[in-house]
Order: C-alpha cells, then structure tokens, then sequence
C-alpha cells in the first residue's frame, strides 16, 4: 500500500502473502531482515502467531512491526504503533486473531541483502559445548539433531557480496531422495517402529554428511522445503535451559526403546522482546522443534514422544509456539506469560461478546 524508502518501512495489506511482498519489496531494494521457512502465509497471521526463524540478535517476526490498522467487533478501526493505543499495540503484534481483524500491517525493512549458507556435519556434543562460539560465528546460525544418534548438521547463513553457487543440483537429489525415497522408507517403518533409528542415521550419511554450500537472495534461503505432511510442537526455552533440555529428550529416547523420533529435532534462537504473548517476552530463547512426518497422509503413534517433549519443555520453563500442537490451557499460560492478564484485558475490552473466539482460543482464554 506505500513504501516509505527513507524510513525503510512498508504497509502492507493484512492478508498479503509473504511470498508476493518478498518479491514486491526486491523492486523496491528491500527485504524483511528475518523470515520463516515457508512465505506462503498471510502479513496478519504471521504476526498473530509469532512465527520466528533464528538469530540471536533478531526477534520473531512480530518484532519487525511498527504500526498496524485493527477492525475490532464494534467496527472501529483503530491505529496502533508505540506511540498510539500502545497497550493494544503490544498485544496486537501477536494477537492470535482474536482482537480483531488485522487491516494493514507497516514493517520495518532492511536493504536487499544476499545470504551465504553453509551446512556442514558435526556432533551433539561438539555444538552443544561450542554453542556460544557457533552463536558469535554466525548471524542465523541453527542446527538440526538425529535423534536416537549424536549426528548433528549445522547451518550458517550470513549476509555476502559474493556470488555463488546456485545449490540446484542440491536441491533436486534433496527433493528425489529427501523427500520421495524418505516418505516411503518411514511408510515402512509405521509396520516395524525400530527402523526409524536407521533411517535418521541413513539420511544423516546420506544428504548431510558432507559440506554444502549455497548463495541466493535473503528470501529464497530463508525458505526451505518442509517435505510433506508432519505433527510438529516447537517450544521456547530460556536459552541458558537449552543443554540441559536437549540432552534430557536424548536420554529419554535411549531408555526407552519404544519411543521413536523422526529426524530433525531443529534448534533455533531468538532475541527476547516486549510483546506480551511472544514466547521470547523478556528473555533471549532457544526453540526446540520436533517432528513426526505423516507418510502417504498416515499418522503415525507420537502422543508418548509429544507428551515426553512437553514435560521437558515446561519443566525448563517453556512456552509453546502458538502455531504448533500443545496441551496447554489458560491456568499454563497464566504461569508461563506475566503479561497474560493485560493480554485478557484488552481482548475482552475490544471483543465483549467472543465474536473472534473459536473452540481452540476458548481453551486458551477459559
């Protein structure tokens, strides 16, 4: 709706894609300086459930607004940024959909950058007493462990002048043999569950055992193949908890051999912020993310492994991501969130009567 080059911020409707406002943003020279891995979400639901990526020196996504335009259920709109209604601001950048309608949202851009991304194989052990060496080393720095294995790919990306290797043959024997050859390998494995171990072993030897290398605009490494249909909970942890807590989900997959895991457990970080639902309100985090794929649509056992991961996450102090599958209900979040009353507060001052409330927000909220 407007570009603000001097300021570097741009107006977007609620509903745009990410995946058109990357490329519309390139025309104008910019970029969002953090994304998710997939960009085929709308501006408002992005902000609404604090999706996030990793870099300790960003925030989530929500922490790039600066204003936003709100429809509440009386039909006033109202303006919001830090220095208008800013009670609502501060809920509204994770507003969970119920405040009401996000008409347009104003983000803060950086200038069009590149990113280099190297993915290379090291060790649990290894990351875990580094981690603050990795964290220095490189500015979106994550890592993906094989569990039931110490095998471990990390991933650097960093912004470059270089050009660079394309990674389309990367992507295509990713593709045909993480993707096809996996789904029916872990198919399979629904009929005999022990072989789950290997196969997090084969592919680690198989697709990141080895250095790769890639450089492309900021948007497209951002962005990265999912696979196919998967559970998933992705909880964040004081970051400080993040040893301790990973290497009790190991311990707890080694003794008990029926509790299998699909690879990867992702690591991510993010700096701490003032919004009051974010999971990283008032402290830098670590998010944990843990999958079990869905071969062929099939779901597969996994309440043993999520309820196993969850103990884990709360005992450490963590808050789930309010896109992903968790258990939780309000008496959890009035622990986990000191500003969850004011969030309340100000939902109940804008929807009296529930007009955003649906089955899974009247969990949180009741």
């Amino acid at each position: 709706l407007q570009v603000d080059k001097e300021k570097q911020q741009v107006t977007v409707e609620g509903g745009i894609f990410l995946s058109d406002l990357n490329i519309e943003l390139s025309k104008h020279g910019l970029a969002l300086a953090n994304l998710g891995a997939v960009s085929e979400v709308a501006a408002a639901g992005v902000i609404g459930t604090g999706t996030h990526n990793t870099g300790i020196k960003h925030g989530i996504l929500s922490t790039q607004v600066v204003a936003l335009t709100l429809l509440t259920a009386s039909g006033e709109i109202l303006e919001c940024s830090e220095s208008t209604n800013t009670d609502i601001f501060q809920a509204a950048r994770l507003h969970l959909g119920c405040l009401g309608v996000v008409l347009t949202v104003t983000f803060q851009c950086v200038p069009q950058f590149h990113l280099h991304e190297v993915a290379f194989p090291s060790t649990l052990t290894e990351v875990l007493d580094h981690l603050e060496d990795h964290l220095k080393r490189s500015q979106y720095f994550r890592f993906l462990w094989f569990p039931h294995s110490e095998n471990v790919s990390v991933i650097y990306q960093d912004p470059t002048n270089k050009a660079g290797p394309t990674g389309l043959h990367v992507w295509l024997w990713d593709y045909a043999v993480g993707y096809y050859l996996l789904e029916f390998l872990l198919w399979i494995s629904t009929f005999v569950p022990r072989l789950v171990c290997w196969i997090n072993r084969f592919f680690f030897w198989l697709l990141f055992s080895s250095r790769v290398e890639n450089i492309d605009v900021s948007y497209k490494i951002f962005n990265y193949e999912c696979r196919f249909k998967q559970h998933v909970q992705d909880w964040a942890i004081p970051i400080e908890k993040m040893k301790e807590a990973l290497l009790e989900l190991k311990a707890a997959l080694e003794n008990n051999p029926k509790l299998v895991a699909h690879y990867p457990v992702e690591v991510r970080f993010a700096r701490g912020d003032e919004i009051w639902l974010s999971p990283c309100f008032q402290r830098d985090s670590c998010y944990m993310n843990i999958i079990m794929y869905r071969p062929y649509g099939k779901n597969v056992p996994r309440l043993n492994y999520w309820l196993t991961y969850e103990g884990i996450m709360k005992k450490h102090g963590g808050r789930p991501h309010w896109a992903k599958a968790h258990s939780c209900t309000r008496k959890d979040f009035e622990k986990m969130y000191p500003a969850f009353p004011k969030f309340c507060s100000v939902r109940e001052k804008l929807d009296p009567t529930g007009v955003f409330l649906n089955a899974y927000l009247e969990k949180v909220f009741y």
